[in-house]
Parts: structure tokens; sequence; C-alpha cells
């Protein structure tokens, strides 16, 4: 299970998460910040929860690229 979550808020709009993983995030045409696709929203947090653990290399590699940190990728 891969579990991905996005401070959605603080995005700056740099695009690097979707030329990464675009299968998980895409550009918004309306705020020009990241969207999480298919996560719920809780408070600012968008989340997912993926039994597909081939994502995790692509989302890993947003989360590093991501210059203002509000990616979180984790495993169980």
């Amino acid at each position: 299970m891969v579990i991905i979550t996005l401070q959605r808020k603080k995005c700056i709009g740099c695009n690097y998460c979707v030329e990464l993983a675009p299968k998980q995030f895409q550009m918004s045409k309306k705020d020009g910040k990241s969207v999480l696709l298919h996560a719920t929203d809780k408070k600012g947090f968008f989340t997912i929860k993926s039994p597909d653990m081939s994502i995790l290399e692509n989302v890993t590699k947003a989360k590093e690229a991501c210059p203002v940190n509000i990616i979180s990728v984790k495993e169980k």
C-alpha cells in the first residue's frame, strides 16, 4: 500500500510532480496548483491510498523534486 499526501494550499505550481508522476498529479487550470488525482480532502491535506506499488518510484521522485516539500509518500 502506498499513501500519498499533498498539502495543496502551499503549492507554488512548479509542475515537477506532474512531470515525474503524471498518473497521480495534474495541474489545475483554475489556480495553477497541483492536484492529486482521486484524492480525499481532509483540512487541506489531499490523500490517496493505492495498492499499486508500481507507482512508488515515480511519486517518490515527485516528492524529492518538490521545492516546497508538500508531498508525503509512505509505504504500508
